[in-house]
């Protein structure tokens, strides 16, 4: 179970976005609004997993910890208890980073 209240189902996955870049490489402080949204996060939660046409439920490939790149607009922003979460399905995930 997670630190939060907050459970996915199905096949969604609930990711903490990492934090922003504060300065360009240049050493330049970036204003609020001139800062990427990474495409990176920590999973805090993971659903059951989807249900299948024959009735059996498919594994999560994730699990809660795992660090995960994703896709530029998948997933909806949440705010729960001052926090923003990412909630994705597990398909909008591209990658586990090692």
């Amino acid at each position: 179970m997670s630190k939060t209240a907050l459970q996915p189902i199905g096949s969604h996955v609930l990711v903490r976005r990492a934090t922003a870049i504060e300065k360009s490489r240049g050493g330049i402080v970036l204003p609020e609004k001139a800062k990427e949204k990474p495409q990176e996060g920590t999973v805090v939660s993971v659903g059951h997993g989807k249900i299948l046409e024959d009735g059996k439920r498919q594994q999560m490939q994730v699990k809660t910890g795992d660090r995960v790149l994703f896709t530029t607009y998948g997933g909806t922003e949440v705010k729960h208890n001052d926090e923003t979460y990412l909630v994705v399905e597990e398909s909008d995930l591209l990658a586990v980073i090692a």
